[in-house]
């Protein structure tokens, strides 16, 4: 599934290629993703994108029109991006620019961007078409992705969005992480991939990060609050290395796991750097360790530790 880092690498590639150019149409191929898309989908038509913006995992498009586009990568979406000069490449694909009509979807099941964006384009599920004469492309084999369309003064009471805790950068610090774990006996693996205490901390970077600041991964939230409610030592060093890991993934392009790429086609290298994520039953990386990466379940999820360097 994406995370924070390759959702945010998404929104870089999207604002370069998207923001000052308008929406000339829009040809979509099914229903919806995850839940139904926009009744009024069609109306982003004619309207120049002003930025785009992200928030958790989600991306926020806005529009010169006061109304925002919400898109949900969910655990296989990417967007690719096709240049003028390369649409007219592909195969034939009689379908007119500019036109969407609702409960009515395009009659060729698969995109002819397939060679670009994988599986045949299969699972191409809309286009979006700029006037520039470049392209869009939103593909999700799996389809747990999600596109919301609402009013930007709507934003706050978004049920998606109002539930969310702060990001992870910026202001969030310690103290506020020790507020949030003070009576809560979860172990700090579970609670930190909570969106509701801190958003974007996905499974892979949890990972990393407890390893980084030498925490084992099934110590209780509450353990790492000192009586006075402040964060201990290992908590600080904790946020720090979160922070750290999140920055060094976003600067690499994200991770190369499963589907995801980067709007381009390039993959992420992140990936090179992982310590324990994905290597059971391989060496530690920590100097002077012996023991090899392990393995536990964890609220239904994979979590790979050192058991020497995270005791």
């Amino acid at each position: 599934m994406p995370e924070l880092p390759e959702v945010e690498t998404t929104r870089k590639g999207l604002a370069t290629a998207f923001v000052g150019k308008k929406i000339t149409g829009l040809i979509v191929r099914r229903e919806g993703l995850r839940y139904p898309f926009p009744q009024d989908f069609d109306s982003i038509i004619g309207c120049e994108v002003v930025s785009i913006r992200r928030r958790a995992k989600y991306l926020l498009i806005d529009l010169d029109n006061n109304r925002v586009l919400l898109s949900h990568l969910g655990m296989s979406g990417r967007y690719s991006l096709i240049n003028p000069q390369d649409v007219a490449s592909f195969a034939d694909e009689k379908v007119e620019s500019g036109t969407y009509t609702s409960g009515k979807y395009s009659d060729v099941e698969s995109s002819k961007y397939g060679q670009r964006t994988g599986f045949s384009g299969k699972h191409d599920h809309f286009e979006l078409q700029f006037d520039d004469g470049s392209v869009a492309v939103y593909t999700d084999p799996r389809r747990f992705g999600i596109v919301k369309l609402f009013n930007s003064e709507e934003e706050e009471i978004q049920p998606l969005l109002e539930i969310l805790g702060p990001e992870p950068f910026e202001d969030w610090n310690a103290k506020l992480l020790a507020d949030k774990f003070s009576n809560k006996k979860t172990n700090v693996k579970v609670a930190i991939l909570d969106q509701r205490v801190v958003v974007g901390v996905g499974n892979i970077y949890a990972c990393e990060a407890l390893f980084s600041s030498k925490i084992n991964p099934t110590t209780r939230s509450c353990d790492l609050v000192n009586k006075n409610g402040q964060p201990s030592k290992k908590l600080i060093h904790f946020v720090d290395e979160i922070k750290s890991v999140l920055e060094r993934a976003i600067a690499a392009g994200g991770s190369t796991l499963n589907d995801f790429a980067a709007v381009d086609g390039t993959l992420g290298y992140f990936p090179h750097q992982f310590n324990v994520y994905g290597r059971e039953g391989q060496p530690c990386k920590a100097e002077n360790c012996d023991r090899l990466i392990e393995r536990i379940q964890q609220g239904g999820r994979s979590t790979f530790l050192c058991p020497k360097c995270q005791s």
